[in-house]
């Protein structure tokens, strides 16, 4: 992407549609995040199809400068898994890859192979926290804008139900799109809630240790 904007679609489709019909088109490039190169093949239908989007590498950079408890991270709407490969490249940490658009998941397991960290990585179909069942130390999220705003909101406000004890999400989201009613949506599940970064009108949130009742 050449800065991508959230409007993004593909066929009449946007990105986050399950099912993709758009006429492929696979392109592969390489690029660095947390200090890895990555290869990454790409298609339409699918977010950012040409490069690593702005928002996700503020967020990693961002994310990079935190500390977390052990366990497993969640890269939630993977795409075609640049957050995924990246933290498992750097961190050696097991990874959780989900997503809703199937071309997407197929692309994230294609580039795991790739990248060499299939063996720490599980990519799976669900929508939002659906098909999700385990707890985590870290929920990584870059959410579709143009989804609308429940879905945001579940995105950000039910991790409290899939972070273990200290665990945290980090989301990056645009000022203009809605950054700080995230942050207010967050508050009102979590107790501890920070801006960690921000760059060019991006906010990285992080948001832990859920409010009790």
């Amino acid at each position: 992407m050449k800065e991508k904007k959230m409007t993004e679609k593909t066929g009449g489709q946007q990105y986050f549609t399950a099912d993709p019909t758009a006429e492929h088109d696979y392109q592969q490039f390489d690029f660095e995040l947390l200090g890895q190169r990555l290869h990454f093949q790409t298609d339409a239908g699918v977010f950012s199809k040409k490069t690593i989007d702005f928002g996700t590498r503020v967020m990693l950079s961002a994310a990079a400068e935190q500390e977390y408890v052990a366990g497993k991270i969640l890269d939630l709407g993977c795409g075609y898994g640049p957050v995924g490969n990246a933290v498992a490249k750097a961190w050696g940490r097991e990874v959780d890859m989900v997503d809703v658009n199937d071309r997407a998941l197929e692309l994230a397991k294609g580039n795991c192979d790739r990248n060499g960290v299939a063996s720490l990585t599980h990519v799976f179909q669900s929508s939002i926290y659906d098909n999700v069942v385990d707890r985590y130390a870290l929920i990584l999220v870059n959410p579709p804008i143009r989804a609308g705003k429940k879905v945001v909101t579940a995105m950000l406000q039910e991790a409290t139900k899939h972070l273990v004890a200290g665990g945290a999400i980090v989301a990056v989201l645009q000022k203009k799109q809605g950054a700080p009613s995230a942050q207010k949506n967050l508050e009102a599940v979590f107790d501890d809630v920070s801006v960690i970064g921000k760059k060019k009108g991006y906010f990285v949130l992080m948001a832990k240790h859920p409010k009790e009742g």
